[in-house]
C-alpha cells in the first residue's frame, strides 16, 4: 500500500470524509499529532502528505515552533513536486511555504455557506460543489494567492478559499473533509472562540444535521477524484 501522513493539530480534526477515498486509493493512513517528536517530521517521506486544520495562526511559529517544521516539509515536498494536500490550516501553512503571506481575513467566516468556484475549480476535484455549493467553513485568516497557483474557489471575505499548485499539491481553505462525522466535538473544542464570536451552537448543530451528510458525499468525491489525478502519470 501506499503511505499517507496526516499531521493533526487538534485530535477532532482529522481526515474524516477523506478516509474513505484514502482507503479506496490503497492508502495507508497515519497521523502525527502537534507535541510528537518534530524528529519524524524531519526524516519521513510519504507517498502523500496531508496538513490538517487547528485553531492557531499558520505564522505563529514563534508561539509554536513545531509550525517552522511542518512548513520546512512542506516546502520541501512542494519544491520536489511530492503529493501534498491541506485543509484550512494546512492550506495556510501551504500558502505560507510557497512564499504567500498570511493576514486575518476581514471577518470569520464559522458555519455552513456556499463557495463559489472559479472556471478552474469547476473543471477540477471541485466539481461536486458546482451545483451543491454548501460547505463548511471556520477560520479567522486568509492568504494571497501564491505565485504559479490556480484559484479554484472563493468568498465574499475570503477570495482564496482553495487552489492548486500543480497537480500534486491542493489546498482548500475550507472544509470538505468535515461532514464525515459529528460536529459536536468541534463545538466543544472550539466554545471559546465560538462564544467570542457570536456564533448560535443551536443554529450550527442544526445546520450540520442539514448539510453534513451531503458534504460527507462531495468530500468523499473530491478526495477520490484528486487522488484519482494523483495516479495518472505526468
Amino acid at each position: 500500500m501506499r503511505s499517507a501522513l496526516a499531521i493533526r493539530h487538534v485530535g477532532f480534526e482529522d481526515a474524516g470524509a477523506f478516509v474513505p477515498a484514502l482507503d479506496g486509493a490503497g492508502y495507508a493512513l497515519r497521523y502525527w499529532d502537534a507535541g510528537d517528536d518534530t524528529a519524524l517530521l524531519e526524516n519521513v517521506d510519504p507517498d502523500l502528505l496531508i496538513v490538517l486544520g487547528g485553531p492557531i495562526g499558520a505564522d505563529r511559529d514563534d508561539l509554536y515552533p513545531f509550525l517552522k517544521t511542518e512548513l520546512g516539509l512542506i516546502e520541501r515536498r512542494l519544491a520536489a513536486r511530492k503529493p501534498v494536500l491541506g485543509i484550512c490550516l494546512g492550506a495556510q501553512l501551504m500558502a505560507r511555504a510557497a512564499g504567500a503571506t498570511i493576514r486575518p481575513a476581514p471577518a470569520k467566516e464559522i458555519g455552513f455557506a456556499p463557495i463559489s468556484l472559479s472556471e478552474a475549480g469547476a473543471l477540477s476535484c471541485l466539481a461536486p460543489f458546482a451545483h451543491d455549493p454548501i460547505t463548511l467553513h471556520w477560520h479567522g485568516d486568509t492568504f494571497d494567492l501564491p505565485a504559479g497557483a490556480l484559484r479554484l474557489a472563493s468568498t465574499d471575505i475570503c477570495e482564496n478559499q482553495a487552489f492548486s499548485l500543480g497537480p500534486h499539491a491542493i489546498g482548500f481553505q475550507f472544509h470538505p473533509e468535515a461532514g464525515g462525522g459529528s460536529l459536536e466535538a468541534w463545538l466543544v473544542g472550539h466554545a471559546v472562540e465560538l462564544a467570542a464570536a457570536g456564533v448560535d451552537i443551536a443554529q450550527l448543530r442544526q445546520d450540520a444535521g442539514l448539510y453534513g451528510p451531503r458534504l460527507a458525499k462531495k468530500g468523499r468525491e473530491v478526495a477520490a477524484s484528486w487522488l484519482a489525478e494523483l495516479a495518472v502519470p505526468a
